[in-house]
Parts: structure tokens; sequence; C-alpha cells
């Protein structure tokens, strides 16, 4: 008997002990995940663009405050416009480096590094914001992108579309094929080595330096973004023609860069944050240049005395056939671009057959 009751005894303090262990197991698992939880993380996010420039520049902004707000202050960032910290055209590898974080700007700015990396801003005659924001998430463009800026030690993710931009500023009318002839334009991308090819001579250059240069002779003529913004820079004082429509960025997508380490640094709901915050002012970037471009061409026609020109079908039919040869010649040797641009034409020609009875057929309606 006294042999039965001492068994059970072990038998109840093993079970007491067990549960004790489990307990405290339990609770030391909770307090690591509280402490992991509420680690804080402060980054600096760079951009190409003027600090708080209308647009493309608040786009970074809004980014910051939405992930602090959505974190509770737990992912605080810092932004630096153009110039402040980093160079504009440096910020893609400012990021890379792990310098900074993350960073902001357009994709076509670093065809020097990653040629294809302007693939994921725009390309002439293709994809306009609402296109592209669908391939994008939708028929596979993303994991195209981070495929690309992956050997970089980047995450990409869409920040923001500026929709169909115009088609520049120019100090001469162009009436014919011929007067794009000697034409010195700032135009990034692509679409630069097209309007080269068509008789006049492309330049990269951020868009602080565009004012400047149109003012001194340097450039002839410039493409910026579109009414909202070139309004803002003044570009009306220094170019009298002001032309659409904007063939070479029929859909410019700005884009959020992250480094890899820091980005896989976070805790997974920091993580869902900041991809949420990014697809939140994607949208909202697109939907502000809907509502004040408008706005702004009305004020540069009827306030500055700009004259409002549609380039002649000549040109631009022209200009479709270059950008269609130069497109196929960049692709001809590199099979990963191959592939992003025939993802890009496949998803075109779908959709393409689709607004015909959507989209295009109300704005005819209307």
């Amino acid at each position: 008997m006294a042999g039965t009751k001492l068994c059970e005894f072990r038998k109840t303090l093993i079970y007491f002990l067990v549960l004790f262990f489990f307990a405290a197991c339990s609770e030391d698992t909770s307090q690591n995940e509280t402490t992991f939880e509420k680690k804080s993380f402060s980054w600096t996010l760079v951009t190409t663009w003027p600090k708080n420039y209308p647009g493309v520049g608040l786009g970074p902004e809004n980014f910051a405050k939405l992930v602090e707000e959505m974190s509770d202050g737990r992912l605080k960032i810092k932004v630096y416009g153009n110039g402040e910290l980093i160079p504009a055209l440096e910020v893609f590898d400012a990021v890379s480096r792990g310098t900074v974080e993350m960073g902001h700007g357009a994709s076509y700015y670093w065809i020097g590094k990653l040629p294809v990396a302007q693939f994921f801003t725009t390309l002439p005659f293709g994809l306009n914001a609402q296109e592209r924001n669908a391939w994008l998430h939708y028929a596979g463009g993303l994991e195209l992108w981070e495929k690309a800026y992956e050997p970089f030690n980047l995450i990409p993710m869409a920040g923001g579309n500026t929709g169909v931009q115009m088609g520049g500023w120019f100090n001469k009318e162009i009436n014919s094929l011929e007067d794009l002839n000697g034409i010195r334009i700032r135009m990034p991308g692509l679409a630069g080595e097209v309007f080269s090819r068509a008789g006049g001579e492309a330049v990269l250059m951020p868009g602080s330096e565009i004012f400047t240069n149109l003012q001194t002779g340097v450039i002839d003529a410039a493409e910026w973004i579109g009414p909202y913004n070139d309004l803002t820079f003044g570009f009306h004082q220094v170019a009298k023609y002001y032309y659409y429509p904007g063939w070479q960025e029929p859909g410019a997508m700005t884009e959020f860069i992250f480094n890899q380490e820091a980005f896989n640094e976070l805790p997974n709901d920091l993580k869902a944050i900041v991809r949420t915050a990014a697809r939140a002012v994607n949208q909202d970037m697109l939907d502000e240049y809907t509502a004040r471009n408008n706005q702004a061409l009305i004020s540069l026609i009827e306030d500055h005395n700009v004259i409002l020109k549609k380039f002649p079908d000549e040109v631009l039919y022209e200009l479709e056939r270059i950008s269609k040869e130069v497109l196929e010649e960049f692709v001809e040797e590199d099979k990963f671009a191959t592939q992003v641009y025939q993802s890009i034409l496949d998803f075109k020609k779908g959709v393409a057959n689709y607004h015909k009875i959507s989209e295009e057929a109300i704005f005819d309606l209307r």
C-alpha cells in the first residue's frame, strides 16, 4: 500500500514538474516574441526627386508617414530629397551597398548598371498605368522585376505612377520629321535612343537641372512628367510649345527599392506593413496626377499662354516604327530582357483586345 502511494506521489510530482516546465517555456517564448515584436527600426530613404516635390516627391513622404502610423512608431523612415544625402543618379548604388535602407526613383535611371531595368518604368508606346499595375501584380511582372534586382541585393516594389505623360517642351514647332533633326532633348531610357535615331539627340539629367539647361540653351527641348509637375518647375518660362501625346512614357511607374538585408531583418508584420504602404502609395500617386493634371494644363494655357500642340501623325508613326526596331535590337542578345519584353507584349496584346470593348469604347462614347 505504501509502495503504491509512493508511486502515485512520484507520478503526480513528475506531472506537475512537466506542467511547470512547459509553462515556463511558454512564458519565455511569449516574452521573447513580445520583445521581438516591439523592436524598433530607423531607416533612411533617399530619392531622385527634390524634397517634397509634388506627386513623385511626395510619394516617399506619404509612404514614410503611413509606415510609421501603421507600425505604431516601430519603423520610422527619414526621407532625403535629391542631393541632400545622395545624388539623384546614385540612389540605386547607395541602397544596393546598404549605405541606406531604401530609395525611391525610376528604374530607367539605372540603365548604366542594369539595362533591362528600364522595362520596369515604361516603354515607348507600351502599357499605360492601369495595364502596368495589372501586369506587375497579376501577370508575373513583379517576379521578373525581383529576379532582375536580386543580384544587386535589392527588393523592388511599385512606388507610384504618373499616368500618361506629355510629349515635352520645345522651343520650335514640330511640323514634320525633318523638324526633329538636331534637337537636343532631355529624355531618359529607350525613348531617348528612339528620338536620337529619329534625328535628334537625347541626354539624361535629373529633373532639377532641366529648367537651367533649357534657359541657357544647353538643351532645346525636354520631357519631364505632365502639367501638374511641369507647371511647378516653370518650364513655360523657357519653352513655348507643349506637345502631346507622351508616346515615350504612356504609364511611367516609379519604384521603391529596399536593401535585402535591411528588409529581411524586419519581423513579418512590419514586412506586411511596408508592402501594404507601398501598394497604397502606388495607387494614391496615380489618383493625384489624374486629379491635378487638367487644372494645371488649364493654367498653363490660360494664365501663361503656352501653345498646346499634337505631334503630327507622320512623326508619331515614325517614332513607333523606330521604337519597335530599338526594342527588338535591345533584347536580341539578352535572354532575360527577351523574357521580360515578351511578357509585356503578350499582356499588352491580351489587355488591348478587352480594352477595345471596355475602356476605349467608353472613351469614344463619352
